[in-house]
């Protein structure tokens, strides 16, 4: 391998999928300010909508996913309105 083209940053980070609660650990490069601690390890955390547990691709369930309020907005928006 060649020395000194590869991030100096690699390390375990946890990704946490925030519809099902599920952690995975990886290694990865990217930046974030939130730790999590698991089995007494501190680890960086990145926090996720979606995941492939919880993507109904992957899963086969058909499941909503709205954590910004994205439908309630819709439906005060364009839920009231009457086909002519």
């Amino acid at each position: 391998m060649k020395k000194d083209i590869h991030p100096s940053n690699y390390r375990e980070v946890v990704f946490k999928d925030m519809s099902n609660e599920e952690t995975f650990i990886t290694r990865s490069t990217v930046a974030t300010r939130e730790t999590i601690e698991i089995d007494g390890v501190t680890y960086p955390l990145v926090k996720l909508e979606i995941t492939s547990s919880s993507h109904p691709f992957f899963t086969g369930k058909q499941k909503l996913v709205d954590t910004a309020g994205r439908v309630d907005k819709f439906m005060s928006r364009y839920g009231a309105r009457k086909k002519k």
